[in-house]
């Protein structure tokens, strides 16, 4: 189990400090898949356990193109 550190659910603003990168390359992360996060209402939710897994380059899956995952909010899925 994880401790409460690693737990700590994290918002946008406080993962790009940690993450020590903007905004937009954050949500570009979060579009793409190279970092796992769930959206609440308009913001993004993220463990800082899953910061440090994408710090550390573990990529269990393959990111999706960024030209697809630019459209998809705006799209809706099958």
């Amino acid at each position: 189990m994880l401790n409460e550190k690693e737990d700590a659910v994290m918002t946008t603003q406080e993962a790009c400090q940690y993450l020590r990168i903007s905004r937009p390359t954050y949500l570009k992360y979060l579009y793409t898949g190279r970092i796992r996060g769930v959206k609440v209402g308009k913001g993004w939710k993220v463990l800082k356990s899953e910061l440090d897994r994408f710090l550390k380059g573990d990529f269990p899956y393959t990111p999706i193109p960024i030209s697809f995952a630019m459209e998809m909010p705006n799209k809706a899925l099958p």
